[in-house]
């Protein structure tokens, strides 16, 4: 029994002293290997809002592994690059980058999965931008573990560096049609009304369009509201013009002055695609809306009569009021068997005298009143339009003053041609006897 567990013992003790003793995998030399290149679409045009997608990858291998029984375990590769920053520039290239410096975090190497990451930075592509490739510098900035020595069975010194790289990246910018507004000239547009806008427009890019249209579009909020906004203009060649009419509507909610619009050409380039330029913000001025002011005064109406008064309206606008008839509201203690007058075409400055029937009330109070009166006329293309409504001073004047004897004499009138009459009749009846 005693020899048994003796043998016990012994097994035990040659197991513990046979079995593998762990040690650290360290992994010695090599550094991250970073390269970048474009993803997708490379191709852009003037004008255009791009994304720009970047592939960065990690293909640093690790160039010598050793295992050491005792030695501290390492937190990094020295192939892993660390807290990774891309930042793409825009060099001399006519791209505006919108996109801040990336952080991207850590990038291991060996070229696994996650030694890969696309960044997607967004740029503006200037409208003046022409044919060609153009290199955007992309700048990588990262830190990596350069070496690391262990001085004692508990200490471990790592030396991390920073590293800059910078790599170009390629893109192509295409031909484009690129429009120039030579002319613009307004006709007839005033506030509240319609009018045409006549346009010269240039095609200043490299591309020549084919099966174009030349549009016009609203800007914002902007009271200028096309209503032909389209004219189809066919080949638009390199430095080609064409002239463009646009019927267009002025809100009434517009003032007099200068107001946005866009144009803008669709046609189809020469890989068959239909695209549309960039477009051109110009500013076209608009008229004040059409009014009119009274240059007669006050007028007069007689107490208990009827009246022809006489109101004088002056086209007060800066434009043409075609077939404009005025209307004068009546109210008590007026009232009017005809309360509307013609006035004809009035150019701006123009002035037209309206007559109107007008009656006061026997009751009426003699005072100072206000009726209401409009124009209503039609613009320059045959729209019927009707001006603000504006006041009309009116006075009340008393009936004349009268008098007893003039009361009566109309009755002594009558009774002395009677007695006249009588008399006559008496004498020719005597000398007939």
């Amino acid at each position: 029994m005693k020899y048994y567990r003796l043998i016990i013992v012994f097994l035990f003790l040659w197991l513990g002293c046979s079995m593998p003793v762990m040690g650290v995998t360290t992994y010695l030399g090599g550094s991250p290997q970073m390269s970048a290149a474009i993803s997708g679409v490379n191709e852009f045009t003037p004008g255009q809002d791009a994304t720009i997608k970047v592939i960065v990858q990690n293909s640093g291998v690790d160039s010598l592994k050793f295992v050491m029984i005792g030695n501290i375990e390492r937190d990094d590769l020295p192939t892993t690059a660390k807290m990774v920053t891309v930042e793409l520039g825009s060099g001399s290239a006519p791209v505006v980058i919108k996109s801040d410096p990336q952080r991207v975090g850590d990038i291991n190497g060996n070229i696994t999965s996650s030694g890969v990451f696309t960044v997607s930075i967004l740029a503006k592509i200037l409208s003046n931008a022409t044919q060609g490739e153009y290199q955007l510098p992309l700048t990588i900035r990262y830190t990596y573990l350069a070496s690391s020595s262990q001085d004692a069975s508990d200490i471990l010194q790592s030396d991390y560096q920073q590293r800059i790289e910078t790599f170009p990246i390629t893109i192509k910018i295409k031909p484009q049609v690129k429009i120039e507004v030579l002319e613009a000239v307004p006709e007839n547009l005033n506030v509240g009304s319609e009018g045409f806008l006549n346009l010269k427009i240039k095609n200043a890019g490299s591309e020549d369009g084919r099966k174009a249209t030349a549009k016009i579009i609203r800007n914002g909020a902007s009271p200028i509201i096309p209503t032909d906004s389209s004219v189809f203009i066919g080949d638009f060649p390199h430095n080609g013009t064409v002239t463009c009419r646009y019927k267009v509507a002025i809100s009434s909610e517009a003032e007099k002055q200068t107001y946005p619009v866009d144009v803008v050409v669709m046609y189809e380039n020469r890989d068959g695609d239909v695209v549309t330029s960039a477009s051109d913000t110009l500013g076209i001025p608009v008229g004040g809306k059409i009014s009119f002011t009274l240059t007669s005064g006050t007028v007069q109406v007689v107490q208990g009569s009827q009246n022809v008064i006489e109101v004088k309206y002056q086209n007060s606008g800066t434009a043409i009021a075609y077939n404009a008839q005025a209307r004068l509201s009546a109210v008590e203690p007026f009232k009017s068997t005809d309360d509307t007058s013609y006035l004809g075409d009035l150019k701006p400055g123009e002035t037209a005298t309206a007559r109107y029937q007008m009656s006061a009330d026997d009751a009426a109070v003699v005072k100072d009143y206000t009726l209401e009166s409009e124009v209503r006329y039609r613009d320059a293309l045959d729209n019927s339009q009707v001006s603000d409504t504006f006041n009309v001073p009116v006075k009340v004047q008393p009936k004349p003053a009268s008098n007893g004897f003039m009361q009566v004499l109309p009755a002594i009138g009558i009774i002395a041609l009677i007695c006249i009459g009588a008399g006559y009749y008496v004498l020719v009846m005597r000398k007939k006897k």
